[in-house]
């Protein structure tokens, strides 16, 4: 039997068996028969009855649609949104908006659909008085969609009025800030000054670190040259002194050890052999 597709082995016996080149029936066809395996991938190429190679024009009996059909080709048609061009052009006119900071709390789930949209949506302030850059984007497309407004002016209408937003948040902010500053009223730092200082204080302790290493390493050192201060003032005798210790006989000694006679080690006194076998006598009695 030639060699098939594990899902098609069942049509294959069929064929054979009705063919008769199998007389006896398989133990598992019945089974396979009520349990039928997955059909082909997705990506599988159809049979050959599903289109057709460009016919000759010289063929009536094919209909129209059966000559304009096109062989299988497994790549994905490309997808396309409206608001993906709309998307593209804001962030390229308003680029620093991608660089605004968002809590990671904002895009924690997938939020439902707001309730005022469609032909109710006309103004972007419905949605809020800080609308996103999200928020823009879908205002125009909502303008070009349902109030059949064009798109070069729905773009800049809602552009418009998220500036005109994002400006009136400015000021009001700006305002309340100095408010508050001349009545005295006291805020604690920022996450950005607060990671400052931790970043201040952890150099610190690299410094202090440093020294520490310094003195444990000095402390490690066995010969170490440690010059004393002088109290009294002193100055140098460009080595008159030396010539004239040197011409009167006094030589400095720099090693004692070396030149000084070695001192006789003491010798040890012999005991008398009566002495030695009472002193282990007196041990065995002890132990």
């Amino acid at each position: 039997m030639a060699r098939r597709v594990a899902s098609q082995v069942h049509q294959q016996v069929s064929r054979l068996m009705r063919g008769g080149f199998i007389t006896e029936e398989p133990v598992w066809f019945r089974a396979v028969l009520e349990h039928p395996p997955l059909p082909l991938p997705a990506k599988a190429p159809p049979s050959r009855t599903a289109y057709d190679t460009k016919p000759s024009k010289d063929d009536p009996s094919l209909p129209v649609s059966r000559k304009k059909m096109l062989p299988y080709h497994p790549r994905p048609l490309p997808i396309y949104y409206l608001e993906d061009d709309i998307r593209r052009q804001f962030f390229r006119d308003h680029p620093f908006e991608a660089f605004r900071p968002i809590t990671l709390h904002e895009k924690a789930g997938i939020q439902e659909e707001h309730s005022i949209k469609g032909e109710a949506w006309t103004r972007l302030r419905q949605r809020g008085r800080n609308p996103s850059p999200e928020d823009a984007i879908q205002f125009a497309l909502n303008l070009h969609l349902h109030h059949e407004v064009p798109l070069s002016y729905a773009y800049s209408r809602a552009v418009a009025q998220f500036r005109a937003l994002r400006s009136e948040r400015h000021i009001s902010s700006t305002m309340a800030l100095l408010e508050a500053d001349t009545l005295g009223a006291l805020f604690q730092p920022s996450e950005t000054a607060l990671g400052f200082e931790k970043e201040l204080r952890s150099l610190a302790t690299w410094e202090r670190q440093a020294e520490l290493d310094e003195g444990a390493m000095a402390a490690r050192k066995r010969w170490r040259a440690i010059a004393q201060p002088h109290s009294e003032a002193r100055q140098w005798s460009v080595g008159q002194q030396y010539v004239r210790l040197w011409k009167e006989g006094n030589t400095p000694k720099y090693a004692p050890a070396l030149t000084e006679p070695e001192a006789p080690k003491p010798v040890p006194i012999q005991e008398p052999a009566q002495q030695q076998s009472q002193r282990r006598a007196r041990v065995r009695v002890r132990q």
